[in-house]
């Protein structure tokens, strides 16, 4: 008999043990779905939608894309009907990294036609004076080109908000002493509004990240919004970013290097 009650009672704490896990895990995957449900369902309906009034389109790239058959992305490449006019390339990272692919695709999207522009990712692990100089030593801007691109998206866990902004704007103060034009801010609109978003930053153009949504949420002037990270083109193996320009053609002409 009393081994009966303890087996009985092993019974219960194990049922309750299951219980418990099963409940965590129910939570941890409705906070999941909740934060990335626009993400999770455009992937498994393999849908990218196209923000509306906008007819400048583009896309940005990096090693991840791999070879890029730049004749085919020429020739076949549209995004809403529209021809693919600028292609932002990733260049280096952090003070010692310089992205594998970059060289070719710099080269390869002046010589089939395409607005270029170059960018930096921003590590939370090097001085930002070593970060600028690697850019700097790296890429060549030419008239037609594009302004630099800062891309951050992290701050370092242990570095005060101000020394944070203190690294970010000398790297975006040495690279504009360099190339004699303002470079742009890429990030999330909640990491801009927490950290970059007040006069001393605004007057660099903002490029947004911002996915799975109609329209920007960010109340600010902002030049480009990578709206997917979903999309397909001819010439291209796997997905890639697209992204819009705000404003006109002409307007877009007047920001390139002259």
């Amino acid at each position: 008999m009393r081994k009966h009650r303890r087996s009985s009672k092993r019974t219960r704490r194990h049922w309750r043990v299951v219980v418990t896990v099963a409940l965590l895990f129910a939570v941890v995957f409705c906070v999941l779905f909740y934060q990335y449900r626009g993400h999770w369902l455009r992937k498994w309906q393999c849908e990218v939608t196209y923000p509306r009034g906008y007819d400048i389109h583009g896309i940005d790239i990096s090693h991840y894309q791999g070879d890029i058959d730049w004749a085919e992305l020429q020739r076949d490449g549209a995004i809403d009907s529209c021809p693919i006019r600028f292609v932002m390339i990733k260049a280096t990272e952090g003070a010692d990294q310089v992205d594998e692919k970059f060289e070719r695709n710099f080269r390869k999207a002046r010589e089939h036609g395409f607005t270029r522009g170059a960018y930096h990712f921003y590590s939370t692990q090097s001085p930002s004076i070593d970060q600028a100089q690697a850019f700097i030593s790296k890429v060549r801007l030419e008239r037609g080109d594009l302004p630099p691109v800062l891309d951050v998206e992290k701050k370092p866990k242990e570095q005060s908000r101000e020394d944070f902004r203190r690294d970010i704007l000398t790297w975006l103060l040495m690279v504009e002493h360099h190339y004699g034009v303002k470079p742009i801010i890429y990030t999330y609109h909640k990491f801009k509004l927490e950290y970059l978003d007040d006069s001393l930053f605004n007057q660099f153009p903002y490029w947004i990240a911002h996915y799975y949504v109609d329209s920007v949420e960010y109340q600010g002037p902002w030049k480009f919004w990578q709206h997917t990270d979903v999309g397909r083109l001819p010439g291209i193996d796997g997905e890639v970013d697209f992204n819009v320009y705000n404003g006109s053609y002409y307007d877009f002409l007047q920001m390139t290097i002259r």
